[in-house]
Protein backbone atom coordinates (compact mmCIF):
# COMPACT_ATOMS: atom_id res chain seq x y z
CA UNK A 1 0.00 0.00 0.00
CA UNK A 2 1.33 3.49 -1.08
CA UNK A 3 1.54 6.06 1.56
CA UNK A 4 2.72 9.84 1.48
CA UNK A 5 5.29 10.94 3.79
CA UNK A 6 6.72 14.56 3.73
CA UNK A 7 10.46 14.50 2.25
CA UNK A 8 12.53 17.74 1.71
CA UNK A 9 10.41 21.48 2.78
CA UNK A 10 7.76 21.30 0.78
CA UNK A 11 8.00 18.15 -1.52
CA UNK A 12 5.54 15.09 -0.67
CA UNK A 13 7.83 11.19 -1.35
CA UNK A 14 5.30 8.57 -2.21
CA UNK A 15 7.07 5.27 -0.95
CA UNK A 16 6.08 1.80 -0.67
CA UNK A 17 4.96 0.38 2.93
CA UNK A 18 7.62 -1.39 4.41
CA UNK A 19 10.39 -0.21 1.94
CA UNK A 20 13.28 -0.01 3.76
CA UNK A 21 15.38 3.03 4.06
CA UNK A 22 17.62 2.86 1.11
CA UNK A 23 20.73 4.97 0.18
CA UNK A 24 19.00 5.89 -3.23
CA UNK A 25 16.64 7.09 -0.96
CA UNK A 26 18.47 9.42 0.99
CA UNK A 27 20.27 10.64 -1.99
CA UNK A 28 16.72 11.37 -3.34
CA UNK A 29 15.80 13.40 -0.49
CA UNK A 30 18.91 14.88 -0.42
CA UNK A 31 19.17 16.38 -3.89
CA UNK A 32 15.54 17.52 -3.45
CA UNK A 33 16.34 19.54 -0.84
CA UNK A 34 19.16 20.95 -2.18
CA UNK A 35 17.32 21.92 -5.17
CA UNK A 36 14.57 23.75 -3.13
CA UNK A 37 17.60 25.55 -1.51
CA UNK A 38 19.01 26.43 -4.84
CA UNK A 39 15.43 27.68 -5.96
CA UNK A 40 15.47 29.74 -2.80
CA UNK A 41 18.08 30.78 -2.92
CA UNK A 42 17.90 32.10 -6.81
CA UNK A 43 14.36 33.57 -6.19
CA UNK A 44 16.19 35.36 -3.15
CA UNK A 45 19.09 36.91 -5.92
CA UNK A 46 16.17 37.33 -8.67
CA UNK A 47 14.70 39.72 -5.62
CA UNK A 48 17.77 41.37 -4.38
CA UNK A 49 19.08 42.31 -8.15
CA UNK A 50 15.30 44.12 -8.71
CA UNK A 51 15.62 45.85 -5.66
CA UNK A 52 19.07 46.87 -6.76
CA UNK A 53 17.85 48.05 -10.29
CA UNK A 54 15.17 49.38 -8.66
CA UNK A 55 17.58 51.94 -6.57
CA UNK A 56 19.67 52.37 -9.39
CA UNK A 57 16.71 53.69 -11.41
CA UNK A 58 15.54 56.33 -8.42
CA UNK A 59 19.01 57.37 -8.07
CA UNK A 60 19.12 58.44 -11.83
CA UNK A 61 15.68 59.83 -11.86
CA UNK A 62 16.94 62.09 -9.11
CA UNK A 63 19.62 63.75 -10.70
CA UNK A 64 22.08 66.16 -8.89
CA UNK A 65 21.15 69.80 -7.95
CA UNK A 66 22.91 72.70 -7.03
CA UNK A 67 20.86 75.01 -4.19
CA UNK A 68 21.86 78.88 -5.16
CA UNK A 69 20.72 81.95 -3.24
CA UNK A 70 19.37 84.44 -5.42
CA UNK A 71 17.76 88.01 -4.66
CA UNK A 72 17.27 86.32 -0.98
CA UNK A 73 15.58 82.70 -2.32
CA UNK A 74 17.37 79.58 -2.76
CA UNK A 75 16.36 78.60 -6.09
CA UNK A 76 17.10 74.77 -7.07
CA UNK A 77 18.96 74.06 -10.37
CA UNK A 78 19.29 71.05 -11.79
CA UNK A 79 23.03 70.39 -13.09
CA UNK A 80 21.88 68.83 -16.11
CA UNK A 81 20.60 71.99 -16.95
CA UNK A 82 23.68 74.17 -16.42
CA UNK A 83 25.60 74.67 -19.52
CA UNK A 84 28.66 76.81 -18.41
CA UNK A 85 30.03 78.95 -15.89
CA UNK A 86 31.49 82.15 -16.21
CA UNK A 87 33.92 84.48 -13.64
CA UNK A 88 32.21 87.88 -13.97
CA UNK A 89 34.68 89.66 -10.88
CA UNK A 90 33.31 88.36 -7.53
CA UNK A 91 30.05 86.95 -8.93
CA UNK A 92 29.19 83.99 -11.21
CA UNK A 93 27.30 83.77 -14.08
CA UNK A 94 25.43 80.58 -14.70
CA UNK A 95 24.00 80.18 -17.80
CA UNK A 96 21.34 77.46 -18.96
CA UNK A 97 19.60 77.20 -22.15
CA UNK A 98 16.74 79.49 -21.18
CA UNK A 99 18.23 81.60 -18.54
CA UNK A 100 21.12 83.06 -17.15
CA UNK A 101 21.53 83.54 -12.98
CA UNK A 102 24.07 86.06 -11.43
CA UNK A 103 25.34 84.67 -7.94
CA UNK A 104 27.88 85.99 -5.73
CA UNK A 105 31.17 83.49 -5.56
CA UNK A 106 34.29 82.19 -6.60
CA UNK A 107 35.36 80.27 -9.87
CA UNK A 108 37.69 78.19 -8.39
CA UNK A 109 35.20 77.38 -5.78
CA UNK A 110 32.30 76.32 -8.09
CA UNK A 111 35.05 73.89 -10.36
CA UNK A 112 36.56 72.34 -7.18
CA UNK A 113 32.90 71.90 -6.20
CA UNK A 114 31.62 70.21 -9.54
CA UNK A 115 34.88 68.66 -10.55
CA UNK A 116 33.53 64.56 -10.90
CA UNK A 117 29.90 65.54 -11.75
CA UNK A 118 30.36 66.18 -15.55
CA UNK A 119 32.04 69.56 -15.39
CA UNK A 120 35.42 70.83 -16.91
CA UNK A 121 37.35 74.30 -16.63
CA UNK A 122 37.95 75.61 -19.74
CA UNK A 123 40.08 78.70 -18.89
CA UNK A 124 40.91 80.81 -15.39
CA UNK A 125 37.28 82.15 -15.58
CA UNK A 126 34.83 79.38 -17.07
CA UNK A 127 33.76 75.87 -16.73
CA UNK A 128 31.56 73.91 -19.08
CA UNK A 129 29.16 71.00 -18.26
CA UNK A 130 31.17 68.22 -20.25
CA UNK A 131 27.31 66.69 -21.56
CA UNK A 132 27.04 70.17 -23.90
CA UNK A 133 30.46 69.94 -25.66
CA UNK A 134 29.66 68.81 -29.54
CA UNK A 135 33.34 70.19 -30.93
CA UNK A 136 36.59 70.87 -30.06
CA UNK A 137 39.42 71.93 -32.87
CA UNK A 138 43.15 73.43 -32.37
CA UNK A 139 43.73 77.15 -32.73
CA UNK A 140 47.63 78.04 -33.86
CA UNK A 141 48.18 80.03 -30.72
CA UNK A 142 47.75 76.45 -28.66
CA UNK A 143 44.97 77.01 -27.45
CA UNK A 144 41.14 75.41 -28.70
CA UNK A 145 37.87 75.92 -29.77
CA UNK A 146 35.08 74.86 -28.24
CA UNK A 147 31.70 74.43 -29.83
CA UNK A 148 28.82 73.79 -27.39
CA UNK A 149 24.98 72.31 -29.01
CA UNK A 150 23.55 75.64 -28.89
CA UNK A 151 26.42 76.91 -31.33
CA UNK A 152 27.96 78.86 -28.57
CA UNK A 153 31.63 78.65 -28.37
CA UNK A 154 34.40 78.96 -26.07
CA UNK A 155 38.10 79.35 -25.84
CA UNK A 156 40.53 76.74 -24.12
CA UNK A 157 43.37 78.16 -22.41
CA UNK A 158 46.80 76.08 -22.83
CA UNK A 159 46.70 75.95 -19.03
CA UNK A 160 43.68 73.92 -18.98
CA UNK A 161 43.96 72.26 -22.22
CA UNK A 162 44.37 68.96 -20.48
CA UNK A 163 41.34 68.90 -19.07
CA UNK A 164 39.55 68.02 -22.54
CA UNK A 165 40.44 64.89 -22.32
CA UNK A 166 37.57 64.28 -19.31
CA UNK A 167 35.57 64.59 -22.58
CA UNK A 168 35.64 61.01 -23.54
CA UNK A 169 36.41 57.72 -22.10
CA UNK A 170 37.71 56.39 -24.68
CA UNK A 171 39.83 58.60 -27.59
CA UNK A 172 40.55 56.80 -31.54
CA UNK A 173 42.89 58.30 -34.06
CA UNK A 174 43.89 61.52 -31.24
CA UNK A 175 47.68 61.13 -30.88
CA UNK A 176 48.31 63.57 -32.59
CA UNK A 177 45.63 66.06 -31.87
CA UNK A 178 46.64 65.97 -27.70
CA UNK A 179 49.94 66.24 -27.87
CA UNK A 180 52.31 65.28 -24.68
Amino acid sequence: MDTLKMGPPGHAVSRLEGARNSLADQAERHSGGALVMARDEGAQTARSTEALFGLRALATSQSLRLAIKVRGKILFIDLNDVVAIHANGNYLSLEQNARSLLIRGSISVAAETLDGHGFIRISRSAVVNASFVEEISPLPTGEYRLRIKSGKEYTVTRTYKRNLKSLAKFWIGTGAFFPG
